[in-house]
């Protein structure tokens, strides 16, 4: 065993010490000096001996030097190839043995998790033995599994063996995509791939990342990263493992992730709540990269909306797809984290300032989506209706919407007793088109009103057709055509009419689907989904995406076995199986968030906060 150092710090003061674009020196085949010589500060640390004999592997990071004043951070050592387990200490992994796990999971006998499964990888839900498809999809979900100098840290995204010379980015682990396999593996009583897969990334957080020498804001998540064996100062006996981040700058179209600090923040949270190791979010280092992420995100701009103002391509829509501007998933997503992040942040006084404005931009955000982002027949009759250039505070029109923008497919379309949250707003437009990660994150988070949310499962089940059809769950509804998809998407080849981003139908989109079902008490409905997707997913080998309006060919350039669609699957079934367990993702209605209005207009005779001018303040 070799000796241990401390894990890197994420205060914003050590980033100025970080050397410039470290991908570019893993792309070239060697390892940053900085890595090897010098920490942070300059501060020296242990490197592997030179000249290690026989096929060694390493793996090491940057340290500095305990603070004053602050807990020291737990260490993660340097480990040879016959290492098996990311060494830490500073957090006791043993202070619960399996009995106390069974019980914080729901109690020895009639808990939630019977048996952890053992080699035959099986488990026992509820007395319940996994059907063959379940056991499939454990195999093939273990099977994605990456590991960092012996320790699982990951899925890659896709693990198909036709496509092994082709596989661009899909060999990587995405923190997109490995939310819904974290949750399985937790469900499944299994932490420690999600611990290391947490740890890890929030070391990535610090890394210097570069387009054409910008870097953008400090506390930004990569949107993946790759283990990469490198040799150890150019020997071909001694090698290193070293984890090679993406920031964007190597995406199709250099955009930047916005949503995986976001999601980080959210499977942060429900790891607590299974495992209640709620020592991991008070560590220090832990406590920095969520106050780095609420930092960017809430940092001052020329935006006077609450919403978050983001780029075309920055969540799991990562191509141009017309949804620059306050895209709903982005919203929704942005909405659940503030909700997590403030339940997590430790009550300290540093952490004052940044509750209060955490609250503040709730409340703001919450009014915002549910007052403007909503339609049903009542709305759209409103907006059909609607004068236009008004110029007051009182304004009913406030974002200068023109009647004509409403198309002519949702007339007939929008069902009597149902709605949904639209996809974007901005002045003088509203993206009409139904985005269902948005609309489902929205039921999960309560950034819907109870109301609300109903009427989203309402027109799901009423237009299940178009939305679930035979592969649940159309991405987006309708489908850019003709030359509104040429102006569009710049006439993209992948995103067709009704393929991938555009229409496409997403069998990963299962888990959150089930996840809004079951916080709202209609269980039926995902039975109903689950069912139809089970039909075809093994037979199809676990495709990433469908094409066509009702999802019935496997999609054109579609990958197969998908990790998030086999995660997902198993995900949604453990779910089903368990319902009180959608309690580790979900929020409860914050009836505080609707009475607080910081803005101050309420007190001068001259002008009135729209809140307090709008008609339907709260919806319920």
């Amino acid at each position: 065993m070799r000796p241990c150092r401390k894990l890197l710090s994420h205060f914003s003061r050590f980033s100025l010490f970080f050397p410039k674009c470290p991908h570019r020196l893993f792309a070239s085949g060697t390892v940053p000096e900085w890595n090897r010589t010098r920490g942070v500060l300059g501060i020296p640390i242990i490197t592997p001996s030179r000249g290690i004999p026989g096929n060694t592997k390493s793996c090491y990071t940057t340290s500095v030097e305990p603070i004053a004043g602050e807990k020291p951070f737990d260490r993660a050592c340097l480990q040879s190839i016959a290492v098996k387990h990311l060494v830490l200490d500073g957090v006791d992994d043993g202070a619960l043995d399996e009995e106390e796990k069974r019980e914080d999971l729901g109690g020895e006998k009639g808990g939630i998790l019977e048996d952890f499964g053992g080699d035959s990888g099986v488990v026992e839900v509820r007395g319940r033995e996994e059907s063959e498809l379940e056991k499939e999809a454990w195999r093939l979900l273990n099977r994605a599994v990456v590991k960092y100098c012996g320790s699982p840290v990951g899925t890659v995204a896709a693990d198909d063996p036709a496509m092994t010379n082709q596989m661009l980015n899909y060999d990587q682990v995405f923190i997109r995509d490995f939310v819904p396999s974290a949750l399985a593996f937790l469900l499944k009583g299994e932490g420690e791939i999600v611990r290391n897969f947490l740890l890890h990334t929030l070391q990535l957080q610090s890394w210097e990342k570069t387009v054409d020498c910008y870097s953008p804001g400090q506390g930004l998540m990569p949107a993946s990263f790759k283990v990469r064996t490198l040799p150890l100062d150019g020997s071909n006996q001694a090698f290193e493992e070293v984890l090679d981040p993406d920031f964007g700058e190597s995406a199709i179209g250099r955009v930047a992730p916005v949503d995986s600090g976001l999601w980080w923040i959210i499977l942060l949270r429900a790891y607590g709540k299974i495992t209640g190791d709620y020592a991991l979010q008070e560590r220090v280092d832990v406590q920095t990269g969520i106050k780095l992420i609420m930092n960017l995100c809430l940092s001052d701009g020329f935006d006077m909306f609450p919403s978050l103002l983001v780029t075309d391509g920055s969540c799991m829509i990562d191509r141009r797809m017309g949804i620059h501007g306050h895209p709903l998933e982005i919203q929704a997503l942005f909405y659940s984290a503030l909700r997590c992040a403030r339940e997590m942040l430790t009550g300290n006084e540093s952490s004052t300032n940044l509750v209060r404005a955490i609250s503040n931009r709730l409340s703001a955000l919450s009014f915002h989506i549910r007052e403007y982002y909503w339609v049903d027949m009542r709305k759209i009759n409103e907006i059909y209706r609607y004068k236009t250039e008004e110029y007051s505070h009182d304004a009913i029109n406030k974002f200068n919407i023109y009647p004509d923008q409403i198309p002519s497919w949702l007339m007939d379309w929008m069902p009597d007793h149902g709605g949904y949250l639209i996809g974007n707003l901005q002045p003088a437009h509203m993206d009409f088109r139904f985005f269902s990660l948005g609309n489902l994150w929205a039921i999960v988070s309560s950034l819907a009103t109870p109301r609300q949310s109903e009427g989203i499962l309402n027109l799901i089940e009423d237009r299940w057709d178009d939305l679930v059809g035979n592969m649940p769950l159309k991405i987006c509804y309708p489908a850019l055509e003709y030359e509104e998809w040429r102006i569009i998407t710049g006439s993209d080849p992948k995103n067709t009419p009704w393929s991938y981003h555009n229409g496409g139908s997403w069998p990963t989109l299962l888990w959150q689907f089930t996840l809004a079902c079951l916080k709202m008490g209609r269980p039926e409905l995902a039975k109903k989904a689950i069912a139809v997707a089970e039909k075809r997913l093994s037979n199809d080998k676990w495709p990433e995406y469908y094409d066509t309006r009702t999802g019935k060919f496997i999609g054109k350039q579609s990958r197969l076995y998908q990790t998030w669609t086999i995660a997902g699957f198993l995900t949604s079934k453990m779910f089903l199986e368990n319902p009180e367990m959608t309690s580790i993702l979900t929020c409860d209605e914050d009836l505080n968030l609707l009475e607080g209005c910081v803005c101050g207009l309420s007190k001068k005779s001259r002008v009135r906060c729209s809140r307090i001018a709008a008609r339907s303040q709260v919806l319920v």
